[in-house]
């Protein structure tokens, strides 16, 4: 008796492409909603464009806000902590919330958002890109403004329980 290997057929179904998304939001709502193109990429060019088209949406959704200040939470990736856009952030005097690597549990987007999104779009298929960034829009924009509330605030427990615990905190 001797030993064949036996060849199997597999189906092959076409893989989820993934898209980059960025979502800027405050207690009252989305401000700004981008995605990039598939295959593009974000570098410090790129994204001090997005934070231009920030900019402006809070000048156009929160009149006012630009002169009160704006705090802005991002992570330490490299387009964000890269000198252009510490150059940018300093020229209109945004204050960085700063935020503690490795812990997406102290991120509203991270802990608040990106859950309830990924449960909307699971299962669900779509034809081409434009179908699934207009659905992800029509799903920001029916979110009820509470929804942004609660994540902002519950972002000021989260960390008031980090610093009372001296950083041994995680939230799941």
């Amino acid at each position: 008796m001797t030993w064949k290997p036996v060849a199997k057929k597999f189906k092959v179904m076409r893989s989820a492409k993934k898209i980059m998304g960025t979502v800027f939001w405050d207690s009252r709502g989305v401000l700004l909603f981008e995605t990039l193109k598939p295959g593009e990429t974000i570098n410090a060019a790129r994204y001090c464009q997005t934070l231009d088209k920030l900019r402006e949406a809070i000048r156009r959704k929160r009149p006012g806000q630009l002169t009160n200040g704006v705090i802005l939470q991002h992570d330490n990736a490299t387009p964000h902590t890269a000198r252009v856009t510490q150059g940018w952030l300093e020229k209109y005097g945004w204050e960085i919330l700063p935020h503690p690597p490795h812990r997406p549990d102290l991120a509203p987007s991270d802990y608040h958002l990106y859950g309830p999104l990924k449960r909307e779009l699971a299962g669900k298929r779509f034809d081409d890109y434009e179908e699934l960034v207009d659905h992800v829009q029509k799903w920001l924009q029916n979110l009820d403004g509470s929804f942004f509330q609660e994540g902002i605030y519950s972002m000021v427990r989260r960390w008031q329980k980090c610093v009372d615990r001296l950083g041994c905190y995680v939230e799941k």
